[in-house]
């Protein structure tokens, strides 16, 4: 393993397979949002989703609350500096990078998103597709699982696994809240989860790039000999 390699948020050896997951990913992004642009009403899929887990009871909505909490401003901000914290700790500047581009941009986009497409929920101009919480705490846990399996050297397979399943685990815990509280449709959910997908292995890939660049920068202008 090159010191270039071991340094990478994005390992090469994952890096074709979440290429293709991106592009999968904002493929269904893109149908969800043709499908729904300019809509105000649940899907089918939507409202058969949305009746299974309407009428909660007070603890798991308390539980619903607690999760939203997690994508709210406060929230994501102990998040990201948690996450900050970790990568400086572990002496990985750039993986701290990572962290905070990827899920800004993945929040960036979404809200983006919202505008372009201009699906509603409960009126008002509650702008609602892709899910920008959804989107958020997905994207944060790919960048940390990322660096998990930088940390843990895992090959291909296991490390694919451990990526896809870290933002599977989060954007259902905050998709199933955002649901519950009626503040996003199912497909709204999906959309914003898959944002994060589509996003997250980008960024790592530009990341590495800029830092892989500065680098080189650094080393040849050390190798320059000085002039008299």
């Amino acid at each position: 393993m090159t010191a270039r390699s071991a340094s990478a948020v994005l390992a090469p050896r994952l890096r074709v397979g979440l290429a293709l997951v991106a592009a999968l990913a904002a493929a269904v992004v893109v149908v969800l949002a043709a499908l729904y642009a300019g809509d105000s009403r649940p899907g089918r899929v939507d409202a058969r989703i949305s009746a299974a887990v309407d009428g909660v009871g007070a603890t798991w909505w308390d539980v619903a609350l607690a999760v939203d909490f997690l994508g709210e401003p406060a929230g994501a901000a102990t998040l990201v500096a948690a996450a900050v914290a970790g990568c400086l700790l572990l002496r990985r500047p750039r993986a701290a990078v990572f962290a905070v581009a990827g899920a800004g941009l993945a929040v960036a986009v979404t809200t983006l998103l919202k505008s372009l497409v201009g699906r509603t929920i409960h009126g008002d101009g509650n702008l609602s597709y892709p899910s920008g919480h959804t989107a958020f705490l997905t994207a944060l846990a790919l960048a940390v699982a990322l660096l998990a399996t930088g940390r843990l050297g895992l090959g291909r397979a296991a490390g694919t696994a451990l990526v896809l399943a870290a933002g599977l685990v989060a954007g259902a815990a905050m998709g199933w809240a955002q649901v519950v509280l009626g503040a996003h449709y199912p497909t709204d959910v999906l959309g914003g989860w898959c944002t994060a997908l589509a996003v997250v292995p980008a960024t790592g890939w530009l990341v590495d790039q800029v830092a892989d660049r500065t680098v080189d920068r650094t080393a040849d202008a050390g190798r320059r000999p000085e002039r008299r």
